[in-house]
């Protein structure tokens, strides 16, 4: 996993910047209830997105386990952030009407604890809603998806569509809709893959051994066009209610 702390500094220009966090914001918000008054952006990063999740009477809040983040992201959302594991808010109950996990589950090998913990601060009626086959986006059928296919497997995937259904549905969150939006800038590159391969930034899908890297990294330097920008992933983004008791 990569070094948050580290990669604070350059994560905005590396990861699609304004136009790639302004349709996540977007995308959020279409599934945010109408009624909602609290939003809880987990992971928030550098506060990119979550600045932008703006909608009159919606109170947004972030939370981030990296301190490099987390100081970024309380520049852009003043007093709302908090530097906190997804797994362990400092948060009563029943304390938001939503929650949000844009670009975390397919991190870690512990989404079910995250989802858990995103139920436990929900208010009934409140929803949470998360990325799920995030990896599995960035295949867009290009030449650099053709070289790296063999060495793709999605099965241990984290965020898996799948994999998150089934821990929602054990906590009793009830499907509440999806939605896609596009990845801007984050069209892969020949060149750029390769950095991406030797950074780490493929963990959560690939663990060749050196030799193995070395021989992708002679295919992909051997591809056509090593600068231009490949198709952008479309990534989808899903919701879960806690429904409201009625006795």
């Amino acid at each position: 996993m990569l070094d948050y702390d580290a990669e604070a500094d350059r994560y905005d220009e590396t990861r699609g910047g304004v136009p790639r966090a302004r349709a996540a914001a977007d995308a959020v918000l279409r599934l945010v209830p109408p009624g909602a008054r609290t939003l809880l952006d987990l992971a928030c990063g550098t506060g990119l997105v979550t600045e932008r999740l703006t909608r009159p009477g919606l109170r947004v809040y972030g939370a981030d386990a990296a301190p490099g983040m987390a100081h970024r992201a309380g520049r852009r959302v003043p007093g709302g952030v908090v530097l906190a594991d997804a797994r362990r808010l400092p948060l009563p109950d029943a304390s938001v009407d939503a929650v949000s996990a844009v670009w975390l589950l397919h991190l870690v090998p512990f989404s079910d604890a995250i989802v858990a913990e995103a139920a436990r601060v929900l208010r009934p009626g409140g929803v949470l809603m998360a990325t799920v086959d995030k990896d599995a986006a960035h295949d867009v059928g290009s030449d650099i998806d053709a070289v790296l296919a063999p060495h793709r497997s999605y099965e241990k995937s984290s965020d898996r569509a799948d994999r998150i259904a089934a821990h929602a549905a054990a906590l009793g969150l009830e499907p509440a809709g999806a939605t896609r939006f596009t990845g801007h800038d984050q069209g892969n590159t020949p060149r750029g893959t390769v950095e991406k391969l030797r950074r780490g930034y493929f963990a959560s899908w690939f663990g060749g051994s050196p030799e193995t890297t070395a021989a992708l990294v002679a295919e992909l330097a051997a591809l056509p066009d090593q600068d231009r920008p490949r198709d952008d992933p479309e990534y989808r983004l899903v919701s879960y209610r806690r429904p409201v008791r009625r006795d």
